[in-house]
């Protein structure tokens, strides 16, 4: 049996993972009171097998109930159950554009009077707790539809399996941080191919921006040392069971400098024979 709570911010996208979880034969329930959920836990081991995969939709939409989260699924696996946490978030400033837009009332809207920024830090503050059991954070703030699906759709497509893998990702400050990485490299310090004119339409997935980005004897050696410091740190953090890790490398604008870097750990990546998925979240922005 494979559990998933699907938590986090009002207007992150949990509607849209759960769609997801459900596209790939999950069996959803949307607003679980959490005392519930280990009782409904143990009618489907009595299934017969015909319910396997669970995902449960739990926020603070439960008001006084959702404070009873963090024991259940402490319930749970001391019960042996196989329970995954899935956080997901946004900005602050993000998901107030969002209820504006759609024009729709957050849960504490009363509580705090119709204030959305205050129901927002409120809820987050609310939050703060069950943050922490996450197995998998996504923050949704900067992702199209389309990545946020794939992305859902990868984590848990590999759920099951017995080794850690690894998102290497490229971006832009410009375009705000990448706040769901475990491991954050800027690049901006070295030569910027924008400034050349044959290299400014390009990207670094083209060899001949990749060439002049590791061209210079700098990015090679801070190369090398990347490639000492995540070959060190990989067995660390797999040796505390951390299952998903995300490397993420940027540079100004998400299009030459950390699209050649995350393309050279990749690919060093993959011939030590790890599991390994790249993506370049700014590439084709301007």
């Amino acid at each position: 049996m494979q559990f998933v709570v699907v938590t986090g911010m009002s207007g992150s996208g949990k509607s849209t993972a759960v769609d997801v979880l459900e596209d790939m034969g999950y069996y959803c329930i949307d607003n679980m009171p959490p005392e519930l959920i280990p009782k409904f836990a143990n009618i489907c081991t009595k299934s017969d097998g015909k319910i396997t995969k669970v995902a449960f939709v739990v926020d603070i939409r439960g008001g006084d109930f959702f404070l009873q989260l963090n024991d259940t699924i402490n319930e749970l696996r001391s019960n042996h159950f196989d329970v995954k946490v899935l956080f997901l978030d946004s900005n602050d400033d993000v998901i107030v554009r969002r209820y504006k837009e759609t024009r729709r009332k957050h849960p504490l809207d009363e509580v705090c009077s119709g204030n959305i920024k205050r129901a927002v830090i409120s809820e987050r503050d609310m939050l703060s707790g069950i943050k922490e059991y996450a197995d998998y954070y996504v923050d949704t703030s900067y992702t199209s539809a389309g990545q946020f699906k794939q992305r859902i759709y990868d984590i848990f497509l590999d759920e099951n399996d017995d080794f850690m893998h690894i998102d290497v990702v490229s971006f832009g400050f410009k375009f705000g941080n990448y706040t769901e990485a475990d491991l954050v490299f800027d690049v901006r310090c070295l030569p910027n191919p924008f400034y050349v004119p044959e290299l400014k339409n390009k990207t670094g997935l083209q060899s001949e921006v990749s060439g002049y980005v590791l061209g210079f004897e700098e990015a090679q050696t801070l190369l090398a040392k990347l490639k000492d410091l995540i070959d060190f740190l990989i067995p660390l953090y797999k040796k505390e069971g951390k299952s998903q890790l995300v490397i993420a490398f940027g540079c100004t604008g998400g299009k030459h400098r950390s699209v050649t870097f995350a393309e050279a750990i990749a690919q060093h990546l993959t011939d030590e024979k790890l599991k390994i998925r790249i993506t370049h979240r700014d590439i084709e922005k301007h």
